[in-house]
């Protein structure tokens, strides 16, 4: 069946949603744009909300008469991977490679095709679980500190992953806390001297369905 995608613009552009803290990557210039709520998606005849990999809806974002939609939900909604590719800065819409341009087929969420390796600013220590499969990974540095920016998908249970979190900071003597851990979702915001770090987990959605998803925003040492 011919897949599209209609909307209520008269252009539309794709772009990928990074995370807060992408600026310290390099690379990218600030604009003013708007969030542009009126706008409704249409996909194969369904009406069809963007929304994260935590739930969150995303807005279609109007810059200079162009509409943008964040290019992964929009992907997830017709069943075809989206990933980003750190190394080479490119964003990789179906199978294949950043560096060969050759196609491989559909993937699901957490394959080994999508995941990348272990963020370099992360402590050697820093917790991820077994199963983790990382991606939208933005490394760089923030006020002269190692950072990092990403998300991951896990089967792991997120009250118990939240709570190992609690005392992995609390060890790393965070003396700034904000945590709310439930078997539902959890956000972290800790702080100390050497460090300062933002997660979010919630249950996936779209193709990350049956996973866990955590996002990462972290700067220390």
């Amino acid at each position: 069946m011919k897949r599209k995608v209609t909307a209520t613009a008269a252009a539309l552009g794709l772009t990928l949603a990074v995370s807060a803290g992408a600026y310290a990557a390099g690379g990218l210039q600030q604009i003013k744009a708007a969030l542009n709520n009126k706008i409704g998606i249409v996909v194969n005849g369904q009406a069809y909300t963007p929304k994260d990999g935590n739930g969150k809806t995303l807005a279609p974002i109007t810059y200079n008469g162009i509409t943008y939609l964040p290019v992964r939900s929009i992907g997830e909604a017709l069943n075809t991977p989206v990933t980003y590719d750190a190394a080479t800065s490119k964003v990789i819409i179906g199978g294949g490679s950043a560096s060969t341009g050759t196609s491989t087929g559909g993937t699901s969420a957490g394959t080994a095709t999508e995941a990348v390796k272990r963020p370099k600013s992360l402590p050697a220590d820093f917790p991820l679980p077994a199963d983790a499969k990382i991606y939208d990974l933005i490394e760089g540095s923030a006020t002269g500190k190692p950072s990092a920016t990403f998300s991951y998908t896990t089967k792991q249970g997120l009250e118990a992953l939240g709570n190992t979190y609690k005392d992995y900071f609390a060890q790393k003597g965070a003396t700034s806390k904000s945590e709310e851990v439930s078997a539902a979702a959890f956000q972290i915001i800790d702080s100390g001297s050497t460090f300062a770090v933002t997660l979010d987990g919630a249950p996936g959605t779209g193709s990350r369905q049956g996973f866990n998803v955590v996002q990462v925003i972290w700067s220390g040492e």
